[in-house]
């Protein structure tokens, strides 16, 4: 792995703490693993490891001016960083940009590199736990007004919408893991009973644990 010691000291030291701030779904423990698998991917492909590295650390830094721009904000974070520009030509520092701008899964267009197809893809992590337990942290984040029932209307919804058959989820790179979890959750997502059980024990936990640390 060619990556410059200087540059994982500054994205280890400036960036990846930026994470932090963010909801419970994209916080530290989200952009380290967008890099574990983004680094994995890349292995599969002739790619600037350097380059997938420096993308995956900054994909969602965005998220600091809100959600529905994060993918444009995160290029612009990414490209305005003049530090970066001791490692990288003009040419990758465009090409990176464009990745994460291309990473969101409710992007119509496929991704304009194998730089950004590896963003997306690793950013999927499709991991039926993980998935749910996030949408429910989200929920509870983004929308405290909403009683337990409008929580899972929303729940379900956005399972639905993104996850489902002919939801908005595209995959990318046919050596991730994430086909056959997907196939998983659908699986789970369709079956009304056991997703209901998982939603109320998910909302417990997580409305409850919030308490317990304030105590």
């Amino acid at each position: 792995m060619n990556i410059s010691i200087k540059l994982c000291e500054h994205i280890r030291e400036r960036i990846i703490p930026q994470y932090v701030n963010f909801d419970k779904a994209h916080r530290i423990d989200h952009v380290e693993k967008v890099i574990e698998e983004s680094m994995k991917l890349a292995l599969h492909y002739e790619v600037n490891s350097a380059m997938v590295y420096t993308i995956a650390a900054y994909h969602d830094l965005g998220l600091c001016e809100g959600r529905e721009f994060h993918h444009i904000v995160s290029g612009k974070i990414l490209f305005a960083d003049e530090t970066l520009w001791q490692w990288f030509t003009d040419d990758q520092m465009l090409q990176m940009k464009e990745a994460i701008e291309d990473h969101r899964a409710s992007n119509k267009q496929a991704p304009r590199s194998i730089y950004g197809k590896i963003v997306a893809e690793a950013d999927r992590i499709i991991d039926p736990e993980i998935t749910l337990r996030r949408t429910v942290q989200y929920g509870l984040s983004h929308y405290p007004e909403m009683d337990k029932e409008r929580q899972y209307e929303r729940f379900r919804k956005h399972l639905a919408d993104k996850y489902a058959e002919g939801g908005y989820l595209k995959l990318w790179i046919p050596q991730s893991d994430n086909a056959g979890r997907l196939a998983e959750l659908r699986q789970l997502i369709i079956n009304e009973e056991r997703i209901r059980r998982v939603f109320d024990q998910l909302y417990e936990e997580e409305s409850i644990l919030p308490k317990i640390r304030n105590l």
